[in-house]
């Protein structure tokens, strides 16, 4: 069967141009790479990233702000081509809807931090799977298209999974998914959903990271978080744009974000220079926090070490969606920890739990247990002297609390059964004075 998203470029009529994507450096020895689906640098087994034309006209602030409200308002900054569209021609974007999530200010979690302002970057009602994967999956896609590539999958802990599906569907592409076998029933039936062919794998992510880039060199597919990963992580940028852009063009003093495999975190401090180096934002680069799960947090351990070596760990957390335990960028993230005067914090399954709770009860938001890391990082960090009374800080949410319920189901209160009277419910009005 064949899919008008994977007609090459050259099969296009002028008016309707895929986007091309941009050529790779390895980050390591510098080597550069034509555009393709490979994310290793054959000289040194580096990773690769997108090589950016140095010459390319960046946006004024007003140029991005007269933009649709979608992650697509930062293009320049994102690995696709521009300049090799035909005159005239309007590109064919996939995912054009993706990004631009709320900023929320949370006074009175700022009042629990002892900070002088706290707001939360919402992810968790990300369009259109609830998460910031839908952020990634929208560049990888595109990347996939520009290659021609019939079929995208992952290997995934949830939320990536549920990402590539519906971003699949809406584009008429093939989808391979493969998650760990006690993945969260809410995110089974959040990927199943859409029609994918999905695959649960017995062990752990690792496990299924490791099928997958045997996987993608055996049918030629595009695994958004393996050999299109250079791509893919460039989506994770435009968090940090967005967090600029909504706080008026300046930066916050310190950012907290929870760590997997250590790419949101990277991403975002790129994020935040390359809108610095541009001119666009007022301040200084923020502090950066890394949050793990006690149970899987080879990348805090790695920070607290102060060595160079990451030691990989089996997970034991509920905190699914963050439980990798061999982290691809767990290096790149500590340093840019070190470098940015942030710290990293590893916190309890019971704290993650209550973090959950602190959040939807102080801000109103209900996010999913790697938020409840961030939020109890974020507490374990102000006690221990990391975050100062006049900081203006941003917390990133990354994902819904709707997927995983079960995580802080024993830990709420039941709700009681009275009869239609109101002197029953009186009774209730009392108990709780």
């Amino acid at each position: 069967m064949t899919h008008a998203v994977e007609v090459p470029l050259a099969q296009h009529d002028a008016a309707h141009a895929v986007l091309r994507a941009l050529p790779q450096r390895c980050k390591l020895c510098g080597v550069e790479q034509e555009a393709a689906p490979v994310a290793i640098c054959e000289h040194c087994l580096g990773p690769l990233e997108p090589l950016y034309p140095a010459d390319r006209r960046l946006p004024t602030r007003a140029e991005i702000g007269s933009r649709a409200p979608s992650l697509w308002r930062y293009r320049e900054w994102l690995p696709f081509d521009w300049s090799a569209l035909p005159d005239g021609a309007t590109p064919e974007i996939l995912s054009r809807d993706t990004g631009f999530t709320p900023l929320v200010e949370a006074p009175r979690l700022a009042a629990l931090l002892g900070v002088a302002r706290a707001w939360i970057k919402n992810d968790a009602v990300s369009h259109p799977t609830l998460s910031f994967k839908d952020r990634v999956v929208a560049t990888a896609i595109n990347a996939a298209r520009s290659f021609g590539l019939e079929t995208i999958g992952c290997a995934s802990t949830g939320n990536l999974a549920n990402a590539v599906a519906a971003h699949a569907a809406r584009a008429g592409m093939k989808a391979w998914i493969f998650i760990p076998e006690d993945l969260e029933e809410g995110k089974v039936i959040g990927t199943l959903v859409y029609g994918p062919n999905l695959v649960r794998i017995r062990g752990h992510y690792d496990d299924v990271n490791r099928l997958c880039a045997q996987l993608a060199d055996r049918f030629g597919w595009g695994i958004v978080n393996v050999n299109l990963r250079g791509y893919y992580g460039e989506g994770s940028k435009t968090m940090a744009f967005e967090i600029a852009e909504q706080l008026g063009w300046r930066l916050p003093d310190a950012v907290v974000a929870p760590m997997a495999g250590g790419s949101l975190l990277t991403k975002l401090r790129k994020g935040f220079r390359e809108f610095s180096d541009a001119g666009l934002v007022d301040g200084d680069l923020p502090r950066m926090y890394g949050a793990q799960a006690e149970g899987c947090a080879p990348i805090v351990r790695l920070f607290e070490s102060g060595g160079t070596t990451l030691v990989p760990e089996t997970p034991h957390t509920i905190a699914r969606s963050i439980a990798i335990g061999n982290p691809a960028d767990g290096a790149f993230a500590v340093k840019a920890m070190r470098d940015s005067g942030g710290s990293a914090q590893k916190v309890s399954d019971a704290a993650l739990v209550e973090g959950i709770r602190t959040l939807a009860q102080t801000a109103g938001i209900f996010t999913e247990t790697a938020g409840g890391v961030t939020v109890a990082a974020a507490l374990a960090l102000a006690a221990n002297g990391h975050l100062k009374r006049d900081d203006e800080i941003v917390l990133c949410i990354t994902g819904n609390g709707l997927k995983t319920t079960d995580a802080v189901r024993d830990a709420l209160p039941p709700a009681p059964l009275v009869n239609a009277k109101v002197r029953e419910v009186a009774a209730l009005v009392n108990a709780s004075d």
